[in-house]
């Protein structure tokens, strides 16, 4: 691999590291914010929520934007508004600060400096090897998750929850002012690479396999940010030490950084399809082991093997719209699939924190996911058997 193309997934894997720990930091955060402000969950979960469906439009509008010029700029931005946004999170006091601060201004700078612009970006620096260079890079999503969330539990237990938001928001500044200047800029030849040819998003919705993609990722987010926002509380509800309940969620990273890499490599050879049934039928299993027993084992278990499914799916998206629709609108058709998936995940984190306000527990929050996923393993076999969209459907440049 060239030097550049080394280059452009370091620092695709940085800023993804310290955006994907950001995104964590408010699981981290949960129980001890509602708690010392006197707030329900649910009114926490609003926000959470509101910052995956404002996060979402963000990515999508990011891949478009991404498909006509470089992500350099896009990634720089966004980083720079995902950082105000952590830092003003610090200096909450009511429930409309949080969704403004949190739900709004985090949301739209982490949208932007997300998984699609980096997808369209690796894509074009790496495009012999995808699936393993897509997941190199959105591995620091996992990184991101272990190194972040560890540090931050310290801090967490040592000075308080403000002091998460603040040493986020140091990260993001110090993210640009260390990996933005070495990043590349990209050159007009490598912006037309994949533009051969493609469906457009329009040509596309006319397809079997466009939706049976969108409802695979949905459930997809419903599943995963349910689970990152809300295990860390439950474990706690289950007598798990805070300390532990919070360095559960960072092995969870570390579960996740082992899953996504080897899933990468194994959609290279065998292909997304068959490694994203794989990963609906390990959730199957955990989710149907947390349904029956909440013991300290069972809760371990369950994290860590979620954990390791946790972002197998995520560069699997531009092997799909690849695959499916070719490569000209890449970063616009894999950023809606991502914004449908960040959408019903932000369903996933408001309605656990609804069905704990409303029952005292999360077990129906969990047999809903266990539903989910098996629905989620079927439509993935559906896909494989569908038929791919004929050539001369696809739009010219």
């Amino acid at each position: 691999m060239k030097r550049a193309a080394l280059i452009v997934l370091g620092a695709c894997f940085l800023v993804l590291l310290i955006g994907g720990g950001a995104r964590f930091g408010i699981g981290l955060a949960f129980k001890p914010m509602v708690e010392e402000l006197g707030w329900t969950r649910g009114q926490l979960g609003l926000a959470v929520g509101l910052y995956m469906v404002v996060s979402a439009f963000a990515t999508f509008v990011g891949g478009r934007m991404a498909d006509r010029t470089s992500p350099r700029f896009l990634l720089g931005g966004g980083t720079l508004v995902g950082g105000i946004g952590l830092a003003l999170m610090s200096l909450v006091s009511t429930p409309w600060h949080a969704i403004l601060f949190y739900g709004l201004v985090f949301a739209v700078g982490n949208g932007l400096a997300s998984m699609a612009p980096v997808g369209v970006m690796v894509m074009r620096a790496a495009p012999g090897r995808a699936g393993l260079a897509n997941s190199v890079a959105m591995s620091g999503i996992s990184v991101g998750q272990l190194v972040v969330t560890a540090v931050l539990t310290v801090v967490l237990v040592a000075v308080g929850w403000r002091s998460v938001f603040i040493w986020l928001a140091v990260a993001h500044l110090g993210l640009l002012a260390l990996v933005m200047p070495a990043l590349p800029a990209e050159s007009q030849q490598q912006r037309t690479a994949l533009a051969t040819e493609g469906l457009d998003l329009r040509a596309a919705a006319g397809t079997r396999k466009f939706w049976l993609l969108l409802a695979i990722y949905a459930i997809c987010g419903l599943d995963d940010f349910f689970v990152v926002t809300h295990v860390v509380a439950f474990a706690q509800d289950k007598g798990v030490p805070t300390v532990v309940a919070g360095n559960l969620l960072a092995l969870m990273g570390l579960a996740g950084l082992v899953g996504v890499i080897a899933g990468g490599a194994l959609s290279d050879r065998f292909g997304p399809g068959r490694v994203s049934a794989v990963t609906f039928g390990v959730r199957i299993a955990v989710f149907g082991l947390i349904v029956v027993d909440q013991s300290p084992l069972s809760i371990a278990i369950f994290a860590l093997a979620f954990g390791a499914t946790f972002l197998v799916t995520a560069p699997m998206t531009v092997l799909f719209v690849r695959d499916c629709f070719g490569t000209r609108n890449l970063g616009a058709l894999s950023g809606f699939i991502t914004m449908v998936h960040q959408i019903f995940g932000g369903l996933g984190a408001y309605g656990g924190a609804l069905a704990f306000d409303a029952t005292g527990s999360y077990d129906p929050a969990f047999i809903v996911m266990l539903a989910a996923s098996a629905a989620a393993l079927a439509l993935t076999l559906a896909l494989s058997s569908a038929p791919t969209s004929s050539p001369s459907a696809r739009s010219t440049p």
